[in-house]
């Protein structure tokens, strides 16, 4: 399920930025008109691609790794290892979801809208605040999981 959700938001964001791209410069090659509130949009569909992405990248543990001194270390210390990693990526993922889910709170307040389309920009950082914690989830989740 949250493959499928994830993964159709960050697909459809990236189409997205493809057909903006694609409509921006052809626009200003054979019009001399560039597409209004492009780079907006684009930066606003970037933050959803990284941030639907985000989970996915936790639930298939395709993050970045240092693992040259696996082979030296029993599979008792690496399964404590990987535990304690997932508890940490958890916390830290959790205290940042707190934070911008916050922070999107007072840019709604305050009606923080983007500076040439003037769309409101505290939906983006909600929306971020809810991807980072479900990845944060989903860590704990990997925590509890007994490590193959």
């Amino acid at each position: 399920m949250v493959q499928m959700l994830c993964g159709g938001l960050a697909a459809t964001a990236l189409f997205a930025i493809m057909l903006i791209t694609l409509v921006d410069v052809t626009g200003r090659k054979l019009w001399d008109q560039s597409l209004p509130g492009s780079l907006e949009l684009t930066e606003m569909l970037m933050v959803v691609v990284i941030f639907a992405a985000l989970p996915l990248v936790s639930l298939r543990n395709e993050h970045v790794v240092f693992d040259s001194l696996d082979r030296r270390l029993t599979m008792t210390v690496l399964r404590w290892q990987l535990r304690l990693t997932h508890a940490a990526c958890a916390a830290m993922l959790g205290g940042v979801a707190w934070l911008m889910w916050h922070k999107a709170r007072d840019m709604l307040g305050y009606g923080d809208v983007t500076a040439q389309l003037g769309v409101p920009q505290g939906p983006f950082v909600y929306a971020m605040s809810v991807l980072i914690g479900l990845t944060a989830a989903i860590h704990l989740v990997l925590m509890l999981r007994r490590p193959g």
